[in-house]
């Protein structure tokens, strides 16, 4: 009896490695096929002219300079605004909240907004930020709404991230004379520092791909943004009218490419950035 139980725990086991095993393979095959197909198509129509050049004609002609430079603007005040407002946030759920009624009512607000639709974003910031508070389309209205809509993944993603830190650095902390406000900025944030980068990712990753929340906010101007009032048009926005109207099936997958690439860069830059800190991190410990 003993052994037919090995036997059949084994066998179970087995079977459940090679279901993981078969769904990650999965995975990464859908993952390469839909990158591998959009820069199959899309490679070849990119050149300099691409990245210098407006677009003119709907989109049909021209590139993606003022494209380009409203997705970063919109992303920058999106992060920026949602930033120290999640940090904040997650520093005061995890370190000085204590577990009452208020606190458990706001991580069930958190949770609750990170699975709402966008669209129901972009409703509540085109009424509120465009029309009620006379933003009009603008850079500042996608920004807000965008850090509306990035801040619960931030929020979880960093308080995650600050409760896998060991209690002994605080009590060491403590015990050598720090206060509360210094074991955290000393010494609980640069150990959570890849979990609040992590989140941020996520948040940019979202900023970046985003389309209705920014269409019924920021618009679509193909005009280059200069201040924060100003319309702009993101690459997601870009792609999703040239596709959606027919516009232009070359514009489409190369704008969609340098989309990818960019979300690609990023990823890596901030997994670099978080490797090198954690390093320093080390050594100086």
């Amino acid at each position: 009896m003993a052994k037919s139980k090995k036997k059949k725990s084994r066998i179970s086991e087995k079977l459940a490695y090679i279901g993981i095993y078969l769904a990650a393979i999965l995975t990464i095959c859908a993952l390469v096929s839909i990158i591998g197909y959009v820069l199959l198509n899309g490679l070849k129509y990119i050149d300099l002219e691409f990245f210098t050049q407006e677009p003119s004609s709907m989109g049909r002609q021209g590139g993606i300079y003022s494209i380009i430079i409203g997705t970063i603007y919109l992303t920058a005040v999106a992060i920026a605004i949602a930033t120290p407002i999640g940090v904040a946030a997650a520093i005061y759920l995890t370190e000085y909240a204590k577990e009452t009624k208020f606190v458990k009512l706001i991580r069930f607000g958190t949770e609750t907004l990170a699975g709402i639709p966008s669209i129901i974003f972009g409703l509540f910031g085109f009424v509120f930020f465009v029309i009620f508070l006379g933003f009009r389309w603008s850079i500042l209205s996608g920004g807000l709404t965008l850090a509306m809509m990035i801040l619960p993944t931030l929020v979880r993603t960093t308080e995650e991230s600050i409760k896998t830190v060991p209690q002994a650095y605080r009590e060491g902390s403590f015990a050598l004379g720090a206060t509360k406000l210094q074991t955290i900025m000393k010494v609980v944030l640069p150990s959570s520092i890849s979990g609040i980068l992590t989140g941020l990712i996520l948040g940019i990753g979202r900023a970046i791909g985003e389309t209705a929340a920014v269409m019924l906010t920021a618009g679509s101007s193909l005009g280059v943004p200069k201040t924060l009032m100003d319309p702009a048009r993101t690459m997601a926005v870009h792609t999703y009218i040239l596709a959606s109207e027919g516009l232009s099936k070359e514009k489409t997958f190369a704008t969609a490419t340098v989309l990818i690439l960019l979300v690609l860069f990023i990823n890596f830059m901030a997994n670099m950035t978080a490797n090198r800190y954690m390093k320093k991190t080390k050594v100086e410990a």
